[in-house]
């Protein structure tokens, strides 16, 4: 199920004649990206932020880590999180920001499309399978998968001006 934000652009931080970036563009660039942040935040309060590989399905990203990593802890105790993917350029590129709440994944059915699009996408390097058992494995390891499905995100545009959209999901 596509689902299909309401869209607005913050004047403030948007060139006059700046227009809102359209979500299908943002999918775009979610589907494409190679590299995502992942926000938690500690039991104690402070933040953390790593990199992670993903793929993006049917309104929803997708990423893996061990039940043993900080985020995955992180994550156990609350499920709040930010994604964020871009280009690290000034003036070139589009920044987007999830939000939402990562939850694990223990659909089998889900697991394999999610196993399928990951290898397709990064090749033997990041190659992944799910076995009759239902569990996900990627070079020996059995790490967790949590699906995103973000409830707003941001969209900082910066070729030929700065934008700033923001998209909200309401389901």
């Amino acid at each position: 199920m596509v689902r299909t934000p309401e869209t607005t652009i913050d004047p403030r931080y948007s060139s006059d004649d700046a227009r809102p970036t359209p979500w299908p563009h943002a999918v775009a660039h979610l589907r494409d990206a190679e590299l995502f942040w992942v926000s938690t935040v500690r039991p104690g309060g402070r933040p953390h932020v790593t990199p992670v590989v993903g793929v993006w399905l049917d309104d929803t990203f997708y990423f893996s880590s061990g039940p043993e990593e900080q985020k995955s802890k992180n994550l156990a105790a609350g499920a709040h999180c930010a994604v964020t993917t871009g280009c690290n350029r000034w003036n070139d590129g589009l920044d987007i920001v999830l939000h939402g709440d990562a939850v694990p994944v223990r659909d089998r059915q889900v697991l394999r499309r999610v196993a399928d699009a990951h290898t397709a996408k990064y090749g033997s390097a990041w190659a992944a399978e799910v076995d009759d058992d239902g569990v996900f494995r990627m070079h020996g390891h059995e790490p967790l998968v949590y699906q995103v499905r973000p409830a707003q995100a941001l969209g900082f545009g910066k070729t030929g001006g700065f934008s700033h959209t923001r998209w909200d999901f309401t389901d």
